[in-house]
């Protein structure tokens, strides 16, 4: 049978439950993911400045990772050729492109600077997304929007101003609001003894920050807590009540990342709570594996719950990015596999029968339930990929990955 034929055995099988498998495959042409740009350097970026600081870790050394604006841009290209739709890319502030000699700290950085990315995207249809950088650098090494230090302080304050400056620049050229992001790696290693004052700095920077004039409907800030880092296990400033609080006295986004939150805990029952008093909220999706390790997202369980409540609560007041770096494989592979499996999930919840389902929780018949959701599980969501991948044009199934080995062999291994 050829993927059409597939295709439409399955658009039966659907229609027998209520599914429109084609409103579903429109409903996914039009959800963009941000795919993080990160992932192509083992967050290096163009600065210089050496290792990851932070408390996060990319751990690895497959060869091929990009040095250069050209060598990411053109990996960047190699990976969206393969994976259906149109998407944006998620920078951070370190992936400034200077020009020859030139040398900017990140308190100056300007538009300018980012130009080149600008033309990146315009030329190919894609939006941007940005990410001020508040780790590898030497005014990290204690802590930044927190710092009892008043001029690193300030030194972080005009880099976050620059950045919603630059994300305005990004919403302005490429018509399209830019969601600006804000993480901090601030915390202690051991108990501290005052854990007020350090949040009391980091509120009085954000709004110092959120004071310069900017479009709020070009401009989405969001707000990104954590549990804990590497070196900062007993306390992070940016908790998720602090900036959960924050972002909703300042009508601002909280930003969710499904590997910030003990292990037990899962983004996918909060989604619902945050959006009952919430216009939106965006998502870091990633893979935790025992704590934070942004691993590659995969079509498991969490991420296909995510999707639910995504599709659920409506697609239009989810911002969806991807957060993970693994520098043991090869990073296109690393790219494609998570974009295509956040799209799976998508497609996967597209594809649910979700007002008759809710109707049995409502109904209280919920041993049909439990029954009707096990059987949809094995419902043929791969022959409705399948051919959604053949009508943008991308390879299907394992296909793609032959593309990944002859640019890995052309070009990657002669870095």
């Amino acid at each position: 049978m050829t993927t059409l034929q597939r295709y439409e055995s399955a658009k039966e099988i659907y229609a027998k439950i209520g599914v429109d498998t084609d409103a579903a495959i429109k409903r996914l042409q039009n959800i963009p993911i941000s795919m993080h740009c990160w992932q192509g350097d083992d967050v290096g970026g163009f600065e210089g400045a050496g290792e990851l600081s932070g408390g996060i870790q990319a751990t690895g050394n497959y060869p091929g990772k990009a040095s250069t604006p050209e060598e990411l841009m053109a990996d960047i290209d190699k990976a969206l050729s393969l994976i259906p739709g149109v998407h944006r890319v998620s920078l951070h502030a370190s992936y400034a492109i200077f020009e020859d000699g030139e040398k900017v700290d990140r308190n100056k950085l300007e538009p300018k600077h980012f130009k080149k990315w600008v033309e990146f995207a315009k030329e190919r249809g894609l939006g941007l997304d940005f990410n001020p950088t508040y780790f590898s650098h030497p005014f990290a090494a204690d802590a930044t929007l927190s710092s009892e230090n008043d001029d690193i302080r300030k030194f972080w304050i005009e880099h976050g101003k620059c950045c919603l400056r630059i994300s305005e620049y990004f919403a302005e050229e490429l018509g399209t609001p830019c969601c600006m992001n804000i993480w901090i790696p601030d915390g202690f290693k051991d108990i501290p003894a005052d854990r007020t004052a350090p949040r009391a700095r980091l509120k009085d920077s954000l709004d110092q920050i959120l004071a310069i004039p900017y479009d709020k409907s070009k401009v989405y800030v969001a707000v990104e807590s954590k549990v804990f880092g590497i070196g900062l296990e007993s306390y992070t400033v940016g908790s998720h009540e602090f900036y959960m609080n924050y972002a909703a006295k300042n009508n601002i986004l909280c930003l969710l990342d499904n590997g910030h939150y003990h292990p037990t805990e899962v983004v996918s029952d909060k989604i619902s709570s945050m959006l009952l008093f919430s216009e939106k909220l965006a998502l870091h999706v990633t893979r935790p594996v025992r704590w934070d390790s942004d691993h590659v997202v995969l079509f498991d369980d969490e991420t296909k719950e995510i999707a639910k409540e995504i599709v659920r609560n409506g697609v239009d007041r989810v911002l969806i990015s991807l957060d993970y770096f693994d520098a043991s494989i090869n990073r296109i592979s690393a790219w494609v596999v998570g974009m295509r499996n956040m799209q799976k999930a998508l497609l996967n919840a597209l594809l649910l029968p979700n007002a008759h389902l809710a109707k049995l929780q409502n109904d209280r018949r919920l041993s049909e339930l439990m029954m009707f959701q096990e059987e949809l599980k094995l419902y043929p969501v791969g022959d409705v990929w399948n051919y959604f991948c053949e009508i943008n044009n991308v390879p299907e199934k394992a296909e793609w990955f032959a593309e990944v080995q002859k640019y890995e062999q052309e070009v990657l291994t002669k870095r």
